[in-house]
């Protein structure tokens, strides 16, 4: 009597357990994000946390790879190992992190890759901005403003899944000015690791190249754009030429002030952060995650969850920066 008792309690302890939760009540996601060196990927780990907290019944296990695909494959398995119940996945190597999908599905854990797209793998889901747009919204800024001229084109680290769509909506942007031959891209170059001191380098290159005759640069990030302003600076030229980027970093906007830098592109890290979480959260329980269309990744057609990007300028930074309340005035000072 008295086992079948306590065998009647467990199972009705059991069945009063929030659906997928641990022992401690909350429902275990895991997240394994690429670095913290970027001031963009910090506040997608604050997004992450902000959100967890307001939910309540989530647990978040955060882990960061520091741009090492071999430490970022093992810190999933660690993840996995703790009982996550989905893991959120930002992969430092599009193709090496195929890996940590096999494994994953493997051990019946659901993947969303997010901000980048995990190649070949037929993730559950893909939370991410729209890396075309991104990419078309920098070359679109240099076509409006600049007629002709030598431009050096920079893209971001080849392992990871965003420079292919970056760069195709840059050059789509300005197609029509190199066909012309108004545009002549004098140097192309990834920039691995996305490191500001690789955009530097590659930089002071083409201005030796063309002896100082660069009128504009596609800049894949901010921190690349502030390797490339660096080159400039040493040759007396920053702010006369134009310089794109993306992220939308405090130092970023504060060179769009001064001049240095010409434009950004704004997306709310934190806001596609809690959208990631929230979308995990019904995959846990087995409820629609919320595409709205799909994305080839090399192999299969992926479900994916969008969000739009806005163009930064000096023009108007303070109306889609400060009067939102992302930013404060004092940030820039």
């Amino acid at each position: 009597m008295a086992l079948l008792l306590g065998a009647s309690l467990l199972l009705s302890f059991a069945a009063c357990k929030p659906k997928g939760a641990q022992d401690s009540g909350k429902l275990k996601i895991g997240i394994s994000l690429p670095t913290q060196r970027e001031q963009r990927w910090v506040w997608d780990k604050e997004g992450f946390e902000a959100a967890a907290k307001a939910m309540g019944d989530v647990e978040i296990l955060v882990q960061i790879a520091d741009n090492n695909a071999a430490r970022q494959q093992s810190q999933c398995e660690n993840l996995i190992t703790q009982g996550v119940k989905v893991l959120i996945l930002a992969p430092h190597d599009e193709g090496a992190a195929k890996n940590i999908v096999d494994i994953a599905r493997e051990a019946g854990v659901p993947v969303i890759s997010y901000d980048r797209l995990v190649a070949n793998a037929n993730v559950d889901l893909y939370v991410t901005f729209d890396q075309f747009r991104i990419g078309y919204a920098m070359g679109e800024y240099l076509a409006n403003n600049l007629e002709s001229g030598n431009i050096v084109f920079l893209k971001g680290d080849p392992g990871d899944s965003t420079c292919i769509p970056l760069a195709a909506g840059a050059k789509a942007a300005m197609q029509a000015k190199l066909d012309s031959g108004a545009y002549t891209i004098v140097l192309e170059q990834d920039c691995m690791d996305w490191e500001p001191s690789a955009a530097l380098k590659h930089m002071e290159q083409a201005l030796t190249l063309t002896n100082n005759n660069v009128q504009g640069v596609i800049a894949p990030n901010d921190g690349t754009a502030g390797g490339v302003i660096q080159a400039l600076a040493a040759q007396g030229m920053a702010g006369n030429v134009i310089v794109t980027g993306q992220d939308c970093e405090t130092d970023a906007v504060k060179r769009i002030i001064e001049g240095t830098q010409s434009m950004t592109v704004f997306f709310d890290c934190k806001e596609m952060a809690a959208a990631a979480l929230q979308a995990a959260v019904r995959i846990a329980n087995g409820e629609n995650a919320g595409a709205a269309g799909t994305e080839d990744d090399g192999s299969f057609a992926v479900p994916v969850l969008p969000f739009p990007v806005v163009q930064i300028t000096g023009d108007n930074y303070r109306s889609q920066l400060i009067d939102t309340k992302f930013f404060k005035e004092a940030d820039f000072r």
